[in-house]
């Protein structure tokens, strides 16, 4: 392997002007700097990344936490695709390390980052509370953002989507089509995107002068099979309702699947509302009504407030970012509809 001397000899200059090069700090005329870069091919030289990272401070490479179980489906390969094309426009480069399965493997992997000398790491949490997020902010000299979820001391470290009002106006739509009875599938509970989404849907029927019924939410995790199984469930104890509302477009197509099954057509009998816009949701027969969640939109904020941060400059005071419902074919008119 070659070394910075060779590179040095090769190139006819000292080994402080090779690392001026490569550091970028001091000046080199154009003439030398092509000297360096043509005795680096020739010698096949490749300098210690960690080396020149603590020794200029800087690494150009920001952190994605994720833990595993949400790396399935569009809204994650839209955040990571997005990241990824934002960062590489900045000339920086993403490194995602999963979460796995717990808060404490959550902080190990955002640790692992920062000891990687990671200029800065934005979490996707699954398990850390916002008390330990604040903590980590607070801890280490390197930004640290937070995406979907809203914090109490470090507000302008973190990016969150208005989970709870587009349920709400998913549900909100629904009721302003005649729709009274409207069941919902959630997703699994001890995530807050869906205990938001649950509590919009529970809001926009209280504030339609309706009950919320237990009967009618049936827990779903996240997958086609879940919202098949959702449906069954609710079928099999005689629940009746006119709509649906399910907390992805995963469930939703299973919801329609197991409909379909029972003799119910959508949207003639059941309506139907999924989160998250899939791209085969708009080719679906009906085409599926969908709550379009602005993931680019957040991402590119959160890289831009980092971009801020390390290299100086303004950003948005917005934290709260509202989502679009996409209304195609699967909702009609309910029972109770009337015209204004």
């Amino acid at each position: 392997m070659s070394t910075m001397q060779e590179v040095a000899r090769k190139a006819g200059v000292s080994k402080a002007t090779v690392s001026r090069v490569l550091t970028g700090k001091g000046y080199v005329s154009e003439a030398t700097k092509t000297l360096v870069y043509q005795a680096i091919e020739e010698t096949g030289y490749r300098p210690n990344l960690m080396a020149r990272n603590l020794a200029t401070r800087k690494s150009g490479y920001i952190g994605l936490v994720v833990t595993n179980t949400l790396y399935s489906g569009n809204y994650f390969s839209e955040l990571l695709s997005q990241a990824a094309l934002k960062l590489e426009a900045s000339g920086r480069q993403l490194i995602l390390v999963d979460g796995k399965h717990s808060a404490r493997e959550e902080q190990e992997a955002v640790q692992f980052l920062l000891d990687l000398h990671c200029d800065a790491v934005i979490i996707y949490p699954r398990f850390l509370s916002v008390d330990e997020m604040d903590l980590l902010i607070g801890q280490h000299k390197q930004p640290i953002m937070v995406m979907n979820r809203k914090l109490r001391k470090h507000q302008s470290h973190c990016i969150c989507c208005d989970h709870k009002g587009s349920s709400y106006n998913a549900t909100r739509h629904l009721i302003d089509n005649g729709h009274r009875e409207i069941a919902f599938i959630s997703g699994v509970l001890d995530s807050p995107t869906a205990r938001e989404r649950l509590a919009g849907y529970k809001e926009a029927l209280e504030h339609a002068g309706l009950t919320p019924r237990d009967e009618l939410i049936v827990a779903g995790k996240w997958t086609p099979a879940s919202g098949a199984a959702g449906v069954e469930n609710l079928l099999a104890r005689g629940e009746k309702f006119s709509a649906l509302v399910a907390s992805n477009d995963d469930m939703a197509i299973g919801a329609i699947k197991q409909l379909s099954n029972a003799g119910l057509r959508v949207p003639d009998d059941v309506s139907i509302i999924g989160f998250d816009n899939v791209p085969t949701g708009a080719f679906l027969s009906p085409a599926l009504s969908s709550v379009k969640e602005p993931v680019s939109d957040m991402i590119h904020e959160v890289i831009n407030r980092l971009t801020a941060m390390l290299d100086g400059g303004y950003f948005s005071k917005d934290n709260l970012y509202a989502s679009d419902l996409i209304v195609r074919d699967s909702v009609a008119k309910g029972p109770h509809f009337m015209a204004k």
